[in-house]
């Protein structure tokens, strides 16, 4: 079970994961363990609120397929356990970004201050840019 939130938990069956063999330099043992995990977790069936599941769904991000498949490649540690520690801690944090509420841009005006400065200060650069045409050398 893996907890995103107080309200929300993930039950284990909703995450799958394969052991791969690890990238990058290692030594002897490199090509006979597999230590890396390759953890799957497929938003559609998951038990998420439908809200949650079209916020992971929109993200563009190179984790997500185009089925709704969440693919997580953890390698970072030598062994297989702390492997899939990470993975999971990184799909709680991924999920934990689509659970934030959204906060909504309120629309404002530029004071009538900032809008008198702004003026003001487009007409002296043409007065400096104009002087500077009309000095001859």
């Amino acid at each position: 079970m893996l907890e995103i939130t107080e309200n929300i938990h993930l039950a284990d069956w909703e995450f799958d994961f394969q052991a791969i063999r690890a990238q990058g330099a290692g030594g002897q043992n490199v090509n006979k363990v597999s230590s890396a995990v390759h953890l799957r977790f497929d938003i559609q069936r998951s038990s998420l609120l439908p809200i949650y599941k079209e916020r992971l769904l929109s993200y563009s991000d190179q984790r997500i397929t185009q089925d709704g498949v969440v693919v997580i490649k953890a390698q970072r540690f030598r062994t297989l356990e702390m492997n899939k520690e990470d993975a999971l801690q990184r799909l709680k944090e991924l999920i934990q970004e689509a659970t934030k509420p959204v906060k909504l841009r309120r629309a404002t005006k530029p004071t009538k201050g900032s809008q008198r400065r702004r003026v003001d200060d487009k007409t002296q650069r043409g007065k400096t840019k104009t002087l500077r045409n009309k000095v001859s050398f």
